[in-house]
């Protein structure tokens, strides 16, 4: 296993379903890091091809100009859910009480999850099932900053570094038979340390992980 029982722990165990019952309509990362996310799927999404956005919200921070063939969504809010124009359809899923998805096999080209992966406690069976519902070739894109919900992050993400984050999404992928060697984008923008004295923050860096589902 990747992750020790303790790893796994968050600080706010309560049902996630509660935390997560009301809408919140914002973005959790500045500007410049959803410029590169969409710059990112721009350069490697294909059009009409189907893909599963998991672990979304109200926006999937796609291309406008990419049309899919579906485009299926996942998250915990339906209301924010229903708010995402791109979604073609949706469902509400805690992956840690149940990590099985109700998707078929081989069915989608590209599988998204943008600035969650902090959350899953049981990452090893979520990724199993990215691995299930991809085609062969199929395409997954892990994108996420230092930001999170601190009382719902698990302990491994709090207690980490951006790097160790990085290489702990690359053992997600190695962990599971079947994912290619994962391809790592780092691009931080930080600020002269004179400013970071005067407590003026710099923009949120921007970390991607990216595999594909081996051919069989």
């Amino acid at each position: 296993m990747v992750l020790r029982p303790e790893q796994r722990s968050k600080l706010d165990e309560s049902n996630d379903t509660e935390f997560y019952s009301f809408p919140r309509f914002v973005t959790h990362v500045d500007e410049g890091f959803i410029d590169q996310l969409t710059n990112l799927y721009r350069e490697r999404l294909q059009p009409q091809t189907r893909i599963l956005d998991l672990m979304s919200s109200w926006v999937s921070h796609l291309p406008d100009e990419i049309e899919f063939s579906h485009l299926e969504g996942h998250g915990m809010n339906a209301e924010e859910l229903a708010k995402n124009p791109r979604l073609n359809h949706y469902f509400v899923q805690n992956l840690n009480q149940n990590p099985k998805l109700p998707l078929d096999d081989q069915d989608f080209d590209a599988v998204l999850i943008a600035v969650s992966v902090q959350y899953l406690q049981y990452p090893e069976a979520v990724f199993t099932e990215i691995q299930r519902i991809l085609k062969p070739g199929g395409l997954v894109i892990v994108s996420f900053s230092n930001r999170m919900f601190y009382q719902k992050a698990i302990a491994a993400w709090r207690d980490g570094t951006d790097l160790s984050r990085v290489q702990q999404v690359k053992a997600y992928f190695q962990a599971i038979p079947g994912f290619s060697q994962p391809e790592v984008i780092v691009r931080s923008s930080p600020l002269p340390s004179f400013l970071q004295m005067l407590g003026i923050m710099g923009a949120d860096p921007f970390y991607a992980v990216i595999t594909n589902r081996l051919e069989p």
